[in-house]
């Protein structure tokens, strides 16, 4: 029986891109991925990774070259997302925070000033950017932020509590999400503050997760941390919760092409798995139950595949709305953490030992419905365009 296999390629990929593909993949292959377990063990990347991940260009692909970037479109930055996640899984979350995020909040809302200042630096890997937005108190409601960034005489002065913030040990940039005028979303900012030297910034734990273990996860305290007022992210105040708006469907997006990456590896991960693996003299390929669950979590891949890179081709075109960005994350998220669970059921006990990758892709998976935006709220999003 001869095997018929559709070859699928992105609408998106470029021969150009596919060059630099294959010699990304090679170097994280070769020189960072023997470095993972190590990483999960500290629980945080050694620098010498931003710095190899900038030399390649993989950081701040779709910023102009004038600042650092390659002067792409976001196309790269899905590619070094894709294949980050497919590899290298333990950068994935800090790299699309700091380049896909960070970078774009700064490229967009910056000054000239403020864009060479810092895009070539987080572009060589020299300084990690973070966004401070959730609060102790406030999550996925940002109109609801309390720490307050104050002018006074010629400088603001921030002070307030962030957590759960990736990247958080180890940047030297954070756009701080505060408050500089009255209640609700008029009042919202965002400021720039950079980590060094700055007194009464101070990092708090390097929070214990579940998963994502190589990616620092921080409590960040603010304390009359003062900054000049050239680092405020636009004209004026007030502008930072439309900022916010206007970006999320980028961060989504980018939640979006991680998910499809990890599905699809989990479901690889596990063919290869049950061809080998035997129960009752027989490989656990050939039972009806295990070929099933695997060509219906292989649909589901595909489905989510095309439907990103569509997403993707709107986002470069500058038409990808909040809506259909949203559905990409909460739909993309919600079958990521699906598939990893009934891939490790397909595994038995050896799925449950964390020697596995399939035992880190299930609990890596499971914040992905939460971090962007709930899955709740993203419904409720999708359900007002009805």
């Amino acid at each position: 029986m001869t095997e018929v296999t559709m070859s699928y390629r992105s609408s998106w990929m470029t021969e150009e891109l596919e060059i630099f593909r294959d010699q990304f993949r090679k170097y994280l292959a070769k020189d960072l991925a023997p470095h993972a377990e190590k990483w999960r063990e500290q629980k945080m990347v050694d620098r010498f990774a931003w710095r190899g991940l900038g030399e390649m260009g993989a950081l701040l692909a779709s910023v102009p070259e004038e600042y650092g970037g390659l002067g792409a479109t976001f196309a790269y930055d899905a590619a070094v997302l894709d294949d980050l996640e497919s590899t290298v899984p333990e950068l994935t979350t800090g790299v699309s925070v700091h380049s896909a995020i960070v970078a774009h909040y700064i490229l967009n809302y910056g000054s000239e000033e403020q864009r060479k200042r810092w895009l070539p630096k987080m572009a060589s890997g020299e300084m990690v950017g973070a966004i401070a937005m959730t609060e102790p108190g406030t999550g996925s409601d940002l109109q609801a932020v309390k720490t307050t960034a104050k002018k006074q005489g010629n400088s603001y002065v921030i002070n307030g509590q962030k957590t759960f913030i990736t990247n958080g040990q180890a940047a030297d940039l954070v756009v701080v999400v505060a408050r500089t005028g009255e209640a609700g979303a008029k009042g919202i900012s965002l400021i720039v503050v950079e980590t060094a030297g700055a007194d009464g910034y101070k990092r708090g734990r390097n929070l214990d997760k579940i998963g994502l273990h190589a990616s620092d996860t921080s409590e960040l305290f603010f304390d009359n941390v003062t900054v000049p007022p050239e680092n405020l992210l636009g004209k004026e105040e007030g502008q930072g919760f439309v900022q916010l708006m206007q970006q999320l469907p980028q961060e989504r997006l980018a939640l979006a092409v991680g998910a499809v990456a990890s599905m699809e590896r989990a479901v690889k991960l596990t063919t290869e798995y049950t061809k080998e693996r035997k129960a009752f003299g027989k490989p656990l390929m050939d039972f009806q139950n295990t070929a099933f669950t695997l060509a219906e979590r292989k649909t589901e891949a595909m489905i989510a595949r095309v439907f990103v890179d569509w997403c993707i081709e709107r986002l470069v075109a500058k038409d990808l709305d909040t809506v259909t960005a949203s559905m990409a994350k909460y739909w993309c998220s919600d079958k990521q953490v699906q598939t990893a669970d009934e891939c490790l059921q397909l595994f038995g006990g050896y799925g449950y030992m964390q020697e596995y990758p399939i035992s880190r892709i299930f609990i890596d998976s499971r914040i992905q419905k939460i971090y962007g935006g709930t899955n709740e709220i993203m419904k409720l999003l999708i359900a007002r365009s009805l």
